[in-house]
């Protein structure tokens, strides 16, 4: 489902509306690109390097579980099912199952995971030192826009 939170006719739109929004879709598909490419380079998919990063960057009280991860990732519950399978597989990830409740099952980074994680994380963190001015730019363009349209409209 697609929402959006700012209700604006399509009239509305310049042709630098138009392009604010082409920089900032292209810097997030370079970014995503970069990573998309590091993931494999360690010999995983993206999605793969996405749920270890879930995992890791769970807010504090928030279960590791595949419901938690399908929800993070966007994902359908038998699809993150099979990632985890995978990850598991490939001793990346641990499924512990719940003392109290033997149907819920944790999911746990492994040291061998955590150790690809901080390698793919590091270098994600000097690629956005290096290009996130550049994301943050078209991001700040997007938004003075919109604040443009929102006092044309309040005066």
């Amino acid at each position: 489902m697609v929402r959006c939170i700012l209700h604006v006719s399509t009239d509305d739109l310049t042709s630098d509306d138009f392009r604010a929004l082409a920089e900032f879709r292209y810097e997030i598909r370079a970014f995503l690109n970069f990573s998309e490419e590091a993931a494999r380079a360690e010999g995983l998919s993206p999605q793969q390097h996405q749920l270890l990063l879930v995992l890791k960057g769970l807010p504090e009280g928030v279960e590791a579980t595949v419901r938690t991860i399908a929800e993070r990732l966007h994902l359908r519950h038998h699809s993150a099912v099979e990632l985890t399978t995978r990850l598991a597989a490939s001793g990346l990830i641990r499924k512990q199952s719940d003392r109290e409740d033997r149907r819920r099952v944790r999911l746990v980074i492994t040291p061998r995971g955590d150790a690809v994680l901080r390698r793919l994380s590091v270098i994600h963190r000097a690629q956005l030192k290096t290009r996130g001015k550049d994301l943050i730019r078209s991001i700040r363009k997007i938004l003075k826009e919109n604040e443009g349209m929102h006092e044309k409209r309040t005066r």
